[in-house]
């Protein structure tokens, strides 16, 4: 009883309850999307995880400090950070390990319902292509590629991605425009080379 007299405000366990259910609730729907920007930035899964970890880390223990507006592009901005102060110092940047067995899984799961199954040709020349752009994106210098993965992957807007970069939105339509055509330039030439 002294804390509520001197303090004015007592929290319990409830006030905690809802908090985190309130997080839950804004948070998690976005996880797949801070995953995968954790994945193109760090060019590793495991790194990723950690990345995506910490995120969430932080962005529970500073909820209280959010002022509204879209969760997505507050978290985004959170794993960018993370990811720059902690993992670049322990030099994480490492080459993009493709690993198919999330993709069989995948596939099993949704023939599961009743799906046609892909032709083995189909399988392949999808897997190819969605392997080739990763390793294209993973290609690209870091500013094009974080541009670059928050608006076509993500799904951000000019505005959220220069919010989440810290910078002005002509430099990120700028960057985008820039990524988009040494993408292109990467995937004819690959095509040549084919």
């Amino acid at each position: 009883m002294r804390a509520q007299e001197t303090t004015g405000v007592a929290f319990t366990g409830d006030d905690e309850r809802g908090r985190a259910q309130r997080f839950r609730e804004a948070a998690l729907p976005h996880l797949g999307d801070v995953y995968t920007l954790a994945r193109y930035l760090l060019r590793n899964p495991a790194d990723a995880e950690d990345a995506a970890q910490e995120c969430y880390l932080r962005a529970y223990r500073h909820f209280a400090t959010f002022r509204g507006g879209p969760m997505k592009p507050w978290l985004l901005a959170i794993l960018r950070n993370v990811c720059r102060a902690e993992y670049a110092r322990r030099g994480a940047l490492a080459a993009v390990q493709a690993d198919g067995s999330d993709d069989a899984a995948d596939e099993a799961s949704e023939n599961l319902w009743g799906e046609a199954s892909p032709s083995p040709e189909t399988v392949s020349l999808s897997r190819f292509d969605a392997e080739t752009v990763q390793r294209l994106i993973a290609q690209l210098p870091d500013a094009f590629r974080e541009v670059l993965v928050l608006r076509e992957i993500n799904d951000l807007s000019y505005r959220d991605i220069a919010e989440v970069t810290g910078s002005p939105v002509g430099t990120v339509m700028s960057r985008l425009a820039r990524a988009r055509a040494l993408l292109r330039d990467a995937w004819l030439a690959e095509e040549k080379g084919s």
